[in-house]
Order: C-alpha cells, then structure tokens, then sequence
C-alpha cells in the first residue's frame, strides 16, 4: 500500500442464473484479473455465485449445498492470490437460511456476514427464501468452510494483521438504503471501508439515486464504499439489472462503471486521508466498537511500504491538479459565484457594523487587487451605497508599468468608482534619504519601503474619508509570507484571504466571462429619475472584459523593481515558483495532513509529463519530479519562516476548506522549525 491509497474493486460477473459452476469460474477469472493489476480489495454483487434471481430455487438443498462447496473452491483457488474477496452466496446455518457475504483471504473463509434488511416490497420477496440476520456473532464450526471455526454476524471488522486501523466490514444491499444503514456503526467501530453487495434492479431515475446514497453514505461514515452490483445476466422475467458498480470515498464518486456491462472497475481508496479526517473531528465517534469482533487477516501484502516506488502515474484516480478549482465548467460558474457572495456578505457586514459608507483600496491592475475591488463594488451595490463612495487609489511606484497603471485606471473608471493618483517616487526617495538608504542599491529595503509607503497612504486616506482599508493578498501569497510585514500585509479587513491564487484567476476570468454582472444598472440622473444606461452599459461590458482580460494576461508581480525597456522585470513565479505547485502543497499539507513523500507523490501523479497529449489538451501543466522537489522546498522553508506573519492577520471571510486565519483553522506557532519536512524532503531527492 503506498501511502495510504488501498487499491480496490467491484465487480460484475457474467451470471447464468442457478449455474454455480459457471459462476463461480467466472468470479474466479475476474479475481485472478484484479489481483495481477494490484488490486487488495474486490467486492462482488449479491447471491452472485448463484444468481439473486432464482426464486424458489433457494429452497432447493442441492443449490445451497453447490453454493457452499463454490465458496470453499474459490478459497482454494486464490489462496496464492494477494487479494481479498468478498463473495455473494446463500448459507444454510441452524434452522435458517441467509442471504450471505463471505469474506475469502489467503486462502480461507474468514467471516460470514448475512444481510440485515430483509426487503419484501414491490419487486422484492426476499423474505420468502431469507431471514435477517441474527442479533449476535456466532461461529460456524470447523470442517464446513476448512479447519477452523469461522466467524458468522453482521459486527465484523476485518482488520490487517499487521496494523488494525486498516479495517473493512459488510453490508449487503438493502443495508444501505434503510435510514439507519450498518455501515454507520461499521465505521463509529473502526470500518474505513465499507463493502456492499447488491442486487439492485434498474428503472428510470434509480441510477442517481443509487449514486447520491453511495457518496452520501461515504461521506457521513468519513470512508470509503465499494457497491457492487448484479449484472444483465440476471434472469430478466420480471426485473432489469444493470451491473452499476460503484467506490465512492468521503462524499466522492471516485469510479462507476457503464451499466449493462460485465467486469471490474478499480481505483485507489485513500485510507491516509480518511483516518487524518477522522482523528481531526472530534464528533466523529471513538472507539464504539463494543459488540464487533475483530477478524485478523493479510489485507495488505508485506513488503509494501510508502518508499517503494510506483510509477507517478501508478494511481487510477485522478489526483487533480488544481485542488481549489472545480474541473467542470458549470461547477466553476457555480463555484465562483458561491464564493463571491461569500466574500461580499463578509464585507458587508463589516461595512454595517463600522457604519462605514466609504472603502479605500489600492489598485494595481493585478489580479488580487482587481478581484477585492470586485468584491467592493458588489457589497456597495448590495447595501445601496453609491460606488463613488470606494475611493480607488493607484500609487505608481519604481516598478510601475504603463500597462498596469493603465489597467487599474480603466478598471476603476468603468466600474464607476472615485479614482485617484498619488505616485510614490518623491516620499520614497525621501525616505530613502532620511534612513541612509542608497536608492540604487535594490535590496529588501529598497522593495518594502515602497510597500509600507502604500499602505500608509491607505491608510491616511481612510482615516480622512471615516472609510475601511479594503485587503487585496490572498491566501497563496500568506502560505509563502509574500507580502511585507506591515505593508501590504496589513489593512482593516482581508477579503481574499482565504483564496488561493489559482482561485483568483479562475474568479477574475469569471467576471471577465460576465462582465455585465458587475456594471451598475442605472444612475440616477439630476431630476432623480433613472436614467436607462442599457445601450452603454454593453458597450463598457465589452470594455470592462477586455480589460479583465488584459490584467489576466498580465505576469504576476510586486512591481517593486523598475521596468525593464517598459516591461514587468520582476516577476514573483520566477522568484518564488509557480503558484499552481504550491497552492497544490498547501491543499494537502493543510487539509489533509499529508507528509512531503506523499505530496510529492501526488504531484507526480497531478503534473505528469506521461499523459502527453492529454495534459496539453487540458491545458494542465507538466513538471518532472526535480523540478516539483525543487519548489516544495521553497515552499516548506517560507511556510513554516513566514508564520509570523500570519499570526496578526487582519479579519476576513473563510471560503473553503483551507484557510490560515489565526483565530480559526490554523494556530501554528511562528516558531516552529522544519527541519522534519526539510529532511523528509532531502531523502526524496
């Protein structure tokens, strides 16, 4: 198992309904497939060594007895087999009959667990041929299925045997869709998978459903659930079956299959992920495992560690690349307008409590700047103040180029705020002077000074009008400590603080995509009427995303060091690396906890060169492994050396998942060295 991800299975035969023989040789071919592509886990549908559909034939000793001896013959058959299997049969035990799962490892059966929800409606009479399954685990004796006794309930965790965390336990079918599923109190045990076997007939509008209850379920349990279902060669006299197979993983479908096929679909769970979840929530249950037996088994093989090398593209799953930006299209139109209204909603309220009716912001005709000024304009609009009360200032400094100082200006022009100048050369240079600085030695001196002059003329600026300094740097630039202390680092509340760069660009390219959502509508004209603006307001829409656009397309930058023959000659990607890599870092090292290896093996797999043309057409970005090794030590170094600055954070609105806020999801000592994560990272590279 490499760090963490078990890789996993479910199954659909080809079924001749009451052929066990046949079944059963095709179970077996599809094990033997799984195992020989690394497969740990396989879970197969409901009944599928004799068919779900054979009615009254279950009553038939002779069925029950062939069934038996094809679950011992498939322990026989693939006990040299590094997998687990997990098997669909009807088990004749005591004075009842069970609609049963058997567990199948190395060789032997190593637990028998029979359905609970017995489902006797519409299409469905099982009751007819089962019985729900008893209250309390008991053991089959020895000499049925091999040597030793084995255990048969519903309250089985099948663990690792060299490390019980690692634990799988069974549901069959109807379990998952009765309110109170087990798989609710196989995970509050210790289950991290959750396999079921079902048997679950199509109709119309059944497949999203199934879907939404599979990833619902995966979600609520923090685990992963592996649904593997009956196919078409099901008996057909009154019932469909598709062979919709499902692995979901914490709310996630991570892989289904083409209904109406037979075979495997496969994908990696990430167990790492799950039990890092698990412990941060301290209302997921701990330890309610009372009543379960633990059942010790070789889930996964010895030999296997988090250092022996998989190829980066070894992973079935898709690791993507930019973790904070949805992938489709219609979820990003959602996603940015989500977040959108979260930002707004922040800044008003602050707006409405300070009785704020102004806002400074310093515009730059760069990305942050452009978004926060955005996310002004629509709080005013919300709260009905008029935007000539957002006091846009551009201050061109050493580094300004034409092409941004023009930017900042259309910008602020056609979003109709009250625009100034004020350029920074002459009280730089006079600073300079007072502090002994030499102007033509362009050290940390020479960049900072420009910065912290900026904010104080925001800051004085705001002081004058009664208005709020409006933050423009966003989460990337905080996890990096790319912003001066007390410069731009500072102001009375962040509103891109929780957005990472990526973010921003996808957000700005929104706005870009439907510049007329952030043009005023009307402007009340001197007799107080509304004046109809709909003939200009198409014509600076065009304007307004043409020069979006423009400030896309513009190299990320301080601006700090002049211009080299009028172009941006300072460019932070350059100096501190690409943002797409380090946002990717900070997502896992934050939300999930994960170590350098597996960060850096996860970006192998997310910035691949091997997809080829794949990578080209979806614009994703390739780095080899010395260059994404190279970065995540810049990354690490100024992480874990910045936190200074993130400990006296302005205010701002949480967005996603991952924030740096002090007073909230991140309280990191400035101190703290990292020296672990630096070391890690040399025994990578």
């Amino acid at each position: 198992m490499i760090h963490g991800f078990l890789k996993t299975a479910a199954a659909t035969p080809v079924c001749t309904v009451a052929d066990c023989g046949e079944n059963t040789a095709n179970i077996l071919s599809l094990i033997q497939s799984a195992a020989a592509d690394g497969v740990r886990l396989v879970v197969f549908p409901e009944l599928c060594v004799t068919g779900y559909t054979c009615g009254d034939l279950f009553s038939q000793d002779l069925l029950g007895r062939v069934a038996e001896s094809a679950v011992r013959l498939i322990a026989e058959k693939t006990k040299d087999l590094a997998i687990t299997s997990v098997v669909g049969f009807p088990f004749q035990f005591r004075n009842a009959r069970y609609n049963c799962a058997a567990v199948i490892a190395g060789g032997k059966i190593r637990g028998i667990v029979p359905k609970t929800n017995i489902p006797n409606y519409g299409e469905f009479y099982e009751t007819r041929h089962f019985a729900p399954a008893p209250a309390e685990t008991a053991m089959i004796p020895a000499g049925i299925f091999g040597s030793c006794e084995v255990p048969f309930g519903t309250k089985l965790l099948f663990c690792d045997e060299r490390d019980e965390e690692i634990a799988f336990a069974v549901e069959i079918c109807e379990d998952l869709w009765v309110p109170n599923p087990p798989s609710s109190a196989h995970s509050a045990a210790g289950a991290l998978v959750v396999a079921n076997l079902s048997a679950s007939d199509e109709t119309v509008g059944k497949k999203e459903y199934r879907k939404n209850l599979a990833a619902s379920q995966s979600g609520r349990c923090v685990g992963g659930y592996i649904y593997a279902d009956a196919g078409p060669g099901e008996s057909t006299t009154d019932m469909v079956f598709a062979g919709h197979c499902l692995i979901a993983e914490y709310g996630s479908i991570l892989a289904e299959s083409p209904r109406f096929e037979h075979g495997l679909v496969k994908t990696e769970i990430d167990l790492g992920r799950l039990l890092y979840e698990r412990r941060r929530m301290n209302t997921y249950p701990k330890n309610e495992d009372s009543g379960y037996l633990r059942v010790s088994m070789p889930l996964v093989p010895s030999g296997q560690s988090a250092s022996q090398g998989q190829s980066p593209r070894a992973l079935l799953r898709k690791i993507d690349p930019r973790p904070f930006v949805p992938s489709s299209r219609s979820n990003l139109t959602e996603r940015c307008e989500e977040v959108f209204s979260i930002q707004t909603a922040g800044l008003m309220k602050r707006l409405s409590h300070t009785v704020s009716k102004s806002a400074v912001i310093g515009v730059s005709g760069g990305l942050d700047s452009t978004l926060a000024l955005l996310v002004t304009v629509r709080s005013f609009d919300r709260l009905g103040l008029p935007r000539t009360g957002i006091r846009t200032i551009t201050m061109p400094g050493f580094g300004t180029t034409g092409r941004t100082r023009s930017n900042a200006l259309k910008l602020a022009e056609l979003l109709g705020t009250a625009t100034e100048e004020i350029k920074i050369h002459k009280a730089v240079n006079q600073h300079f002077l007072d502090i002994g600085q030499n102007p033509e030695t362009r050290d940390i001196t020479y960049e900072n000074s420009q910065a912290r002059e900026r904010t104080q003329i925001l800051m004085d600026k705001a002081n004058m009008l009664g208005a709020l300094v409006i933050g423009t740097g966003d989460l990337s630039e905080l996890a990096l400590g790319w912003a001066t202390y007390n410069g731009d680092h500072m102001s009375m509340y962040g509103v891109n603080a929780s957005i990472p760069k990526t973010l921003v660009r996808h957000l700005v390219a929104w706005c870009a995509d439907n510049p007329e959502l952030m043009l005023e509508r009307g402007t009340p004209n001197a007799a107080g009427s509304e004046a109809d603006t709909e003939t200009l307001r198409k014509k600076n829409a065009k304007k307004l995303a043409a020069t979006l656009q423009s400030i896309l397309d513009t190299p990320v930058s301080p601006e700090l060091l002049p211009a080299e023959d009028g172009e941006i000659s300072q460019k932070t990607e350059h100096i501190v690396g690409p943002y797409e890599l380090h946002d990717f870092f900070l997502y896992h090292l934050v939300r999930w906890g994960a170590s350098p290896a597996k960060i850096l093996y996860l970006a192998e797999n997310a910035f691949s060169g091997d997809a080829g043309e794949e990578a080209e057409s979806s614009g994703r970005s390739v780095y080899a492994r010395e260059e994404i090794l190279k970065w995540m030590k810049v990354f690490y170094r100024r992480f874990f050396s910045q936190q200074f600055k993130r400990s006296c954070l302005p205010d701002g609105p949480k967005v996603g998942s991952v924030t740096l806020s002090p007073r909230s999801d991140w309280r990191m000592p400035s101190d703290a060295s990292a020296a672990l994560w630096l070391k890690e990272l040399e025994t990578l590279g």
